[in-house]
């Protein structure tokens, strides 16, 4: 293009006439109406779901001059990871936590919310709040002596800050034996634009470890043998099922702030992992799976389509996790194994009874702990043989050659009922164990019936009736019926030779007189 300047035409019209010609400098120009051009984006406003945090309270809140104000407090307090039943007494720990809860209540903010906690400290030694994964003012970070001073004993600190990111995130003391007391609690953040696609339904699981050494209630944060494993505070079959409707898209969110990582597996149908503690994962990185490993101080998002009605397994897959007072896990198992005594608690192990004669020196570390019933007694711990503590009922028989089964003798079913439970089958908690739990897929007709229970407090008849052993088809269990106090109600069948048990507590005195009850 050619172009005439007349004599007075000044250089400054020129470069500008370059620059508003310029193909080179119209590229822009280009990119913004191709901008204009896209899609518009999937994503749509929408009201977040609340999450279910089963088991565990919602932290509330009061809104002040445009600031959602939380009260907070660290506390000691009682709490019970399996009920009483006819087979022994509720396991209930000493443990530390907030607002009385362990875990804590959940906090469910949005992003963009400006947050107050006003943090009061009852426990009788110093702490923190530490903020898991929330990019916040340094001088709210809750890390002791870098960030902020210790909040002693009787007194208070506010923490005040704004969010804005999204995501599932936890709150947690720093100091890392009162992590190990229980001090831990959601913290989930909707995001300002609803993700999609959108899920109906949303839960929360935390997941814990406790070492609980015998004739105790108080957890020894100084041990990493772990004998009760946990998901928000209830140990299987305890634990309160997800209950979800036919067709429903379904968010499941985990928090690990224990010592072990835990592959969690579901049955019957495959999920795609869609955030961690580091907030959304980009859809390119989404991919079907049915385990993921939640490592320690991790979250994991998944989700799924629940397509396939029934009631299907959600678990840790490691096979000490599965257990409800498990075995050491260094050596192999103490005696009297994976088993549980005939009239003592099924909190107390899982499996059937078996004798045995393993020594102290082959039990590994484990202070002298055994597994199943007798990891909550007394026990003679010495370098000899060791018998069964048995109340004088012959023990299950078994099969020469083949593994011992570790389904509990005898299920719980009565001992937690609750309406979550309603018309699962008889016998359904023998299979339930530790970090266990439920996830019930349940048709339009039959998932409506189940909320209106569950609004209601109602409970099914079937649960509280008592447990028919009949449906108990399990090795080694011919001929030897149960009735609803767990002791047996007859002789094994004739013609089999009983399974014999080692000595009594009193036997053992006698051969060893170093041994004190």
């Amino acid at each position: 293009m050619l172009l005439k300047l007349s004599p007075a035409g000044s250089l400054s019209a020129l470069i500008s006439l370059s620059i508003a010609t310029s193909p080179v400098l119209a590229a822009p120009q280009t990119t913004s109406k191709t901008i204009s051009k896209r899609p518009p984006t999937k994503f749509i406003s929408r009201p977040p779901v609340p999450v279910i945090t089963p088991d565990l309270a919602k932290l509330p809140w009061k809104m002040e001059n445009g600031v959602k104000v939380f009260h907070m407090s660290a506390d000691i307090c009682k709490r019970e990871i399996m009920p009483a039943s006819d087979m022994g007494p509720a396991k209930i720990l000493s443990v530390w936590g907030f607002n009385g809860s362990a875990p804590g209540p959940t906090i469910e903010v949005n992003e963009g919310d400006h947050v107050r906690f006003i943090f009061k400290n009852n426990l009788p030694e110093s702490t923190t709040i530490h903020w898991h994964g929330l990019e916040i003012p340094i001088e709210m970070d809750g890390m002791p002596f870098i960030s902020q001073p210790m909040v002693k004993p009787g007194e208070t600190f506010v923490y005040d800050f704004t969010l804005h990111q999204n995501g599932t995130f936890f709150y947690h003391s720093h100091g890392a034996m009162q992590e190990m007391m229980g001090m831990i609690g959601f913290f989930i953040i909707h995001p300002k634009v609803a993700h999609d696609p959108p899920v109906q339904k949303d839960f929360g699981l935390c997941l814990q470890e406790w070492a609980v050494l015998p004739n105790n209630s108080i957890p020894n944060s100084m041990s990493m043998e772990y004998n009760w494993l946990t998901i928000n505070g209830r140990a299987a079959p305890a634990t309160t099922p997800l209950i979800v409707k036919e067709g429903d898209r379904v968010r499941i969110r985990i928090i690990n702030m224990g010592m072990d990582h835990h592959p969690i597996h579901i049955h019957g149908h495959q999920f795609v992992e869609t955030g961690t503690e580091g907030g959304r994962a980009p859809k390119s990185t989404w991919r079907p799976e049915n385990t993921v490993i939640v490592g320690v101080a991790q979250s994991r998002d998944i989700e799924f389509l629940a397509k396939y009605p029934g009631d299907w397994m959600l678990h840790c897959h490691l096979p000490h996790h599965m257990m409800n007072n498990m075995v050491s896990m260094v050596g192999p198992m103490a005696h009297p194994g994976m088993g549980m005594h005939t009239g003592s608690g099924m909190q107390e192990g899982m499996g059937m009874v078996r004798g045995g004669n393993a020594t102290a020196e082959d039990l590994g570390p484990a202070l002298g702990r055994g597994m199943g019933n007798t990891a909550d007694r007394e026990q003679m711990i010495a370098n000899g043989p060791r018998g069964s503590e048995a109340t004088g009922t012959p023990p299950t028989e078994l099969k020469p050659g083949f593994p011992q089964d570790d389904m509990m003798m005898t299920p719980m079913d009565a001992a937690v009922a609750k309406p979550e439970n309603n018309g699962l089958k008889a016998g359904w908690s023998g299979s339930l164990a530790g970090m266990m739990n439920l996830i019930r897929v349940l048709p339009a007709d039959k998932y409506d019936k189940l909320l209106a229970d569950i609004k209601a407090g109602r409970i099914e008849s079937s649960q509280s009736a008592g447990m028919n052993m009949d449906h108990m088809n399990m090795p080694g269990m011919e001929g030897m019926p149960m009735n609803h106090s767990g002791t047996n109600s007859s002789s094994p069948k004739k013609g089999k030779p009983e399974t014999k048990t080692g000595p009594t507590m009193e036997e053992q005195m006698k051969m060893d007189p170093n041994m004190k009850m």
